[in-house]
């Protein structure tokens, strides 16, 4: 699912004058070479549930991975709709990105190896995963469930010339 192209806008209430929106390419970039991310999920009661997690960029999504028994994989279970975010925490510098979208579970062996090669590459041996049974599984015999988020929106809030801009996906995130 290469090339999804969203529509691109700079919100003007939030931006200096005579700001620029961000590229796209730019904030698929910070996406995918981000470190740290993120992600909201939200509970069976309504509250939020915010956890920082290592995810990698593949095929026009975020991954990320979790233990079965997670807060997090528990949400999701009776939620999909959750909320990746990545940035800097400097005032006047930088790029902070917000990607709304569903996780789904992947099970997929195929993609769930690309997944594992990618967090290996990304992070290093340390992050090796075996794939059986449709889940990542570590050497000290741990279980970790793999999500595919792909983005409804975005929205990127660049900082010096503050520029607030939204990506919108035509596909919705599927």
């Amino acid at each position: 699912m290469a090339g999804r192209e969203p529509v691109t806008e700079l919100d003007a209430r939030y931006s200096s004058k005579g700001a620029s929106p961000t590229p796209w390419p730019a904030a698929r970039e910070r996406l995918e070479a981000a470190e740290l991310y993120w992600l909201t999920t939200v509970r069976p009661d309504g509250r939020p549930h915010v956890t920082p997690l290592l995810a990698v960029w593949l095929d026009d999504a975020l991954h990320f991975c979790t233990g079965p028994a997670e807060r997090k994989a528990k949400n999701l279970r009776t939620n999909t709709h959750c909320v990746m975010t990545t940035g800097c925490n400097a005032l006047r510098e930088g790029l902070d990105l917000v990607a709304e979208g569903n996780a789904v579970n992947v099970t997929d062996h195929a993609a769930l190896i690309r997944l594992a090669e990618a967090y290996e590459a990304k992070y290093g041996t340390e992050w090796h995963f075996d794939v059986r049974d449709g889940a990542f599984h570590t050497e000290d015999g741990g279980t970790a469930l793999v999500y595919r988020v792909a983005p409804a929106t975005v929205f990127g809030f660049a900082k010096g010339e503050y520029g607030q801009t939204r990506w919108r996906f035509p596909d919705g995130g599927r």
